[in-house]
């Protein structure tokens, strides 16, 4: 409890610096770059637009899911991997790559993973919009169920932000953690269900496995949202499982933080 207190006391009194480091990160990210910004819009269209183009008259023949063009039941899943992707990541690389907080000022450690997150949010807020204006100009209006878009973004990023207080404890100790990172992102994404319809699997068991992958239960709650029409209560089973995955990321992540914060700025 003691080390919750520290964190969240951090947090509030550096509430202000966190904004304004979250709106720096996208700068510093962008910079140099004659669209700036836009990059972080265009490279994920592109790649909707490649797998889109290779699922649709390549590799899958085209046929619609759930009475949805494969276009518009694929890109509510893969908005949601593109955060969820950079944060594995760049969560983990998080304090690495703000060295200089810790090293040569004294700025709370505990509060670079949350606004590398929150940078991360804000451009997926961004793509969002671009997501829902489509569904809107393929005629698919706002229902009922889009109330519940927020509610999985704010699990989404809860749970990115412990992650990458975790993550990026251990990848500041050590290089090897930033590369088993790295090398696993990809086995996660074709596990995820991002291409492909977990509810279709038909193996029970199986299908329960694959929702202890919290990326599988957020990419299928955006779903929900735009295309099952399902309420988030409606599955207490995935709910239950992503709460007990929550539970342990947070436990993961107070003990990395108490156990490495005093010998981080050494190793670096």
């Amino acid at each position: 409890m003691s080390t919750i207190r520290e964190i969240w006391q951090e947090h509030v009194e550096w509430r202000g610096q966190i904004l304004k480091l979250a709106k720096a990160d996208i700068i510093k990210t962008y910079s140099g770059a004659a669209l700036g910004w836009a990059w972080a819009l265009i490279k994920p269209t592109l790649t909707i637009a490649v797998f889109w183009f290779a699922f649709t008259y390549g590799l899958r023949g085209g046929g619609p899911v759930s009475g949805y063009p494969f276009i518009l039941w694929m890109i509510p899943g893969f908005t949601a991997w593109f955060f969820m992707g950079d944060m594995l990541n760049g969560g983990a690389n998080a304090i690495r790559r703000y060295r200089y907080l810790v090293t040569k000022m004294k700025f709370p450690v505990s509060t670079i993973p949350t606004f590398v997150t929150l940078a991360t949010l804000a451009i997926h807020i961004a793509l969002l919009i671009i997501v829902m204006l489509i569904f809107v100009a393929t005629g698919h209006y706002p229902d009922i169920y889009w109330l519940q878009i927020p509610i999985y973004m704010f699990f989404m990023t809860i749970f990115f932000v412990f992650w990458a207080l975790f993550a990026s404890m251990l990848g500041a100790m050590s290089r090897d953690f930033l590369n088993l990172v790295k090398s696993i992102k990809q086995p996660i994404f074709w596990m995820s269900g991002i291409l492909w319809d977990v509810n279709k699997i038909n193996i029970p068991w199986m299908q329960k496995l694959l929702y202890f992958n919290p990326i599988t239960y957020i990419a299928t709650g955006y779903r929900n949202c735009f295309i099952y029409k399902v309420w988030f209560w409606e599955e207490p089973l995935q709910l239950s499982i992503f709460i007990l995955l929550f539970i342990i990321t947070v436990l993961m992540a107070l003990w990395a933080y108490k156990k490495l914060i005093r010998e981080i700025p050494d190793v670096l």
